[in-house]
């Protein structure tokens, strides 16, 4: 006879429940490490790629409304380095560029401007009228919310006095003279100087939302409800800027 086997020889080892047990675990990290991976692509998209600005002022009107939300081209400006061109298309600024930048007075403030000025240029106004070396700049989005033309007086405040009738000044190395659009009302290179490259954020490239702030946002939920898509700028939805 052969040896005596025992009942409990052939049973199933404890380890072997282990996997059933495990499958919560399991499941748990992989939720984790796809949370992980969506908020580095999300980093990566924000600091290299792409970046959302909402408008707070009227500087840019009519082209830019306040409560505009616009997605910033960031990679467009970005050094070789940190985009390679073949994946992602790179050029210089160019004069006309709607752009947003830190505000060269307090960087922890974005701004958003026309760049009229490249490095080296010679800018000028005179009785509201743009001047690139000399030779006159057609500007059509250009809004003028007063007629009057102040003179280049020394005895008015600099928010007259700069406002119509301003340098020529040379613009600085690596740095851009950048105007708002609704120049009458706008606080920009002819009050604080020209912005230097490295403060550039990216090129604003479209309106993806527009929300108009002039109705209070009180009252019930419904009513609130009915307001947001009342005073949502749908004709402005996805609107290119120009």
């Amino acid at each position: 006879m052969g040896p005596d086997v025992h009942a409990g020889a052939l049973s199933a080892p404890p380890e072997a429940a282990a996997p059933a047990a495990a499958a919560p675990s399991s499941r748990l990290r992989e939720y984790f490490e796809a949370v992980l991976v969506a908020v580095i692509f999300a980093l990566f998209v924000r600091t290299f790629l792409f970046q959302a600005f909402v408008v707070p002022t009227p500087s840019m009107e009519r082209n830019i409304l306040v409560g505009d939300h616009l997605i910033v081209n960031k990679f467009l400006y970005a050094p070789r380095a940190v985009t390679p061109e073949k994946i992602l298309p790179r050029r210089a600024v160019r004069a006309g560029d709607v752009v947003v930048f830190k505000f060269p007075v307090d960087p922890r403030r974005d701004y958003i401007k026309r760049v009229v000025g490249l490095p080296g240029q010679t800018v000028e106004i005179r009785d509201k009228v743009l001047y690139v070396d000399g030779v006159r700049r057609e500007e059509p989005l250009v809004m003028h919310s007063e007629s009057r033309i102040w003179p280049d007086d020394r005895n008015l405040p600099d928010s007259y006095r700069y406002r119509d009738q301003f340098g020529p000044v040379r613009v600085p190395a690596d740095s851009y003279f950048a105007l708002g659009d609704n120049r009458d009302v706008s606080q920009d290179s002819r009050f604080w100087g020209a912005v230097p490259a490295t403060n550039l954020k990216g090129r604003a490239m479209l309106v993806y939302w527009s929300f108009s702030n002039e109705e209070p946002a009180g009252g019930s939920l419904l009513a609130r409800l009915a307001g947001f898509f009342r005073r949502t700028r749908w004709n402005r939805t996805f609107l290119p800027v120009s």
